[in-house]
């Protein structure tokens, strides 16, 4: 046997590496996956994507524990939920909640220091017609009872009442009724465990 042949059998093979190899690879298994990925999303049929249902009672009651003084419903209408609950600590505390109904209307309620024009500016519109005021029996346990209301050109419909020193909104696409039954639920009583 001569040298060369053991030399051959011992080692592996070699063959040409190259950087533009190496992408053109890359960029192969790219493709593929991006295939496999394009032909999943137009072949599922279950894209319904559900929104988050958030336990804002809780997130509530731990606020209050730390001390925030927050006006919250008490309960959400049948068929109601919360989706987010945004807690921002100060005098007075800062609370915005958002909620769906059972027909996925939207509904928010807003406790700020801001003052209602710009609050509706901000939730509702930039120039809102006024309505004539509602009284709200019970409303924050009896404490507020004439709401002031609001509409827009869209559809939107909103209740504003002071409490304290802090601005109360609750606004939505909801009926003027549906707001004032939810209006009648709020309350600062500390949450029940």
């Amino acid at each position: 046997m001569g040298a060369g042949m053991g030399a051959a059998s011992g080692q592996p093979g070699r063959y040409q590496r190259s950087s533009s190899g190496m992408v053109g690879a890359l960029l192969i298994t790219l493709l593929v996956i991006g295939a496999y990925v394009a032909f999943r999303a137009c072949s599922r049929t279950d894209l319904q994507v559900e929104p988050d249902h958030v336990d804002y009672l809780a997130e509530v009651g731990i606020a209050q524990q730390a001390g925030e003084q927050v006006v919250y419903p008490s309960s959400l209408p049948r068929g109601w939920f919360a989706t987010q609950l945004t807690l921002d600590p100060g005098r007075p505390t800062g609370l915005q909640l958002s909620m769906l109904t059972g027909g996925n209307e939207y509904v928010g309620f807003v406790q700020s220091p801001d003052s209602a024009p710009a609050l509706l500016a901000r939730y509702v519109d930039a120039s809102p017609a006024s309505g004539d005021p509602v009284d709200v029996p019970g409303a924050v346990d009896g404490q507020v009872e004439r709401w002031d209301v609001w509409t827009d050109t869209g559809g939107d419909t909103a209740l504003v009442a002071r409490h304290g020193r802090a601005t109360l909104l609750l606004f939505g696409t909801v009926s003027q009724a549906q707001l004032e039954q939810l209006a009648g639920t709020l309350t600062s009583a500390p949450v029940s465990s």
